[in-house]
Parts: C-alpha cells; structure tokens; sequence
C-alpha cells in the first residue's frame, strides 16, 4: 500500500529530472532552517531542497523515489518517524504534506524528533483557485482542495512560534509543480511534464483531456495570450507556494 495518498511506485518515474531544486525557492527553505547542522528531511522524494552544506537525514518510504536520489534515505513514513525525541537540529518537509494519511501525527511527529524549527514548504488551497489553470480544468483544483491539509490547521498543529511566507516562483522555475509553468503554459499540454505532478492522477482522463482541450484551443485562437500574456514576461508570481516556519 502506498504510504501517502499518491502511489509513487507507479507514478514517481523522472521526479529526480522534472522536479528539481529551484535555488531561488531553496534559498527561502534554508534561510529558515537557520543554523542548524543536523536536518531531519521527511517525505524526501528525490532529494529535492536538502541543504549541501549541513548533515541531512532523509525519510522517504517509496523505492522508486529513493531509487532517484544521489544519497541514501531512510525506509519510513512521516507518523513514525523511527529516531529519538530531539534528534535533529531542524526538520523540514516539501511539497508532501498534503499526501500524508495523518497530518496530525505526522507534523506532531517532526516536532518531537527537532530540536529547533519545523520548516515545510507548502500549497495554499484557496491560493491556488487564482491560478489560470482554473479556468480550463477546474476539475483539478476541485481535487486539489479535497487534499489541502489548510495553512491555518498545520500551523495550529504545530504550535509554538509560526510564521507563514509567500514564497515568489520565477519565471523560468526548474520545480516542475504546476504554477512553476505560470508563463509557460504549453508545457501543462506535454504529458511528461504532467506525468511529475500528482494532481492530474486523481482527475478522470477524459475530464483531464477535455480541459486541456480548452486550453489548447485559448492558445491557438489568442485568448490565452489575451487574457494571461502578461504573464509570459513577469519575472515571478506570487501564487499558492508558501513557506511554514515553526520555531522550537
């Protein structure tokens, strides 16, 4: 059984070349994990995000995600988290909380094994209804609000010390999440890069296939450009990334 809502052993192939880490974003992830040496990574994937100058841990339970890292990781899930109470100086976790079976327990889990801050690096549900993309397969999002854990009950979760950062995508973003393609939208019609976004697995095909229809037809007539073109030379949006930073 997969260990989250999205089973990455069938639909986790090319992460490691399609979901890389944008230095930009990165630069907001590590500024928050402060001076922490030793930093726990749960929900790893392929080693997006981890810091290449500090001890990191990695937790990542699917074997095809792990197969895609340059260093090991540890076999686990985020609601047992196999270490000692404050382990690690800091714990950080991208872009998966929204798939974990029991975020109550997973975030209660990275606040027993830190010693300093919690730093996730998530989605805003209700962010993500502005998005462009909305207007031509709402059906996605519609989905996607369905597995919003919500920025207000992760930060309540966690306690203590929150804050929550806006975290601007550039234009030319090598995360391939979907709002990374803000400027870029004939990319979302190439299913490759599709194929490294869980969203569009939990859409029918033929609802997805009708929606980028739509959105076909908006770029061939002119309506995409009319009504969005600004965006293609905007050097960053502020979308639905956000950066959750709990202190100890």
């Amino acid at each position: 059984m997969p260990a989250g809502d999205f089973d990455y052993e069938l639909g986790g192939g090319g992460y490691a070349g399609r979901r890389r880490t944008d230095p930009r974003i990165a630069a907001h992830v590590w500024a928050a994990l402060g001076d922490a040496s030793s930093v726990l990574n749960v929900g790893a994937g392929a080693g997006s995000y981890e810091p290449g100058d500090r001890y990191v841990v990695a937790v990542e339970p699917s074997a095809a995600m792990r197969e895609q890292r340059a260093t090991p990781a540890v076999i686990g899930v985020a609601e047992a988290l196999p270490f000692d109470d404050d382990s690690f100086d800091a714990c950080m976790a991208t872009i998966t909380i929204h798939q974990w079976r029991d975020l109550e327990r997973g975030l209660g889990e990275l606040r027993r094994v830190s010693r300093g801050p919690v730093v996730i690096l998530t989605f805003d549900g209700p962010a993500m209804l502005r998005f462009w993309l909305h207007e031509y397969v709402p059906e996605l999002f519609a989905a996607e609000s369905a597995r919003d854990p919500g920025i207000d009950r992760v930060a309540r979760v966690l306690g203590g010390e929150v804050s929550v950062t806006e975290v601007p995508i550039p234009i030319d973003c090598v995360d391939g999440f979907i709002e990374a393609f803000y400027a870029r939208p004939e990319a979302l019609l190439d299913p490759l890069v599709r194929s490294a976004q869980s969203a569009w697995a939990f859409v029918e095909p033929s609802i997805v296939e009708r929606g980028l229809e739509r959105l076909r037809s908006a770029l061939a007539s002119g309506e995409w450009d009319e009504r969005h073109g600004h965006l293609r030379t905007q050097p960053e949006y502020i979308g639905a990334l956000r950066l959750i930073t709990a202190l100890a």
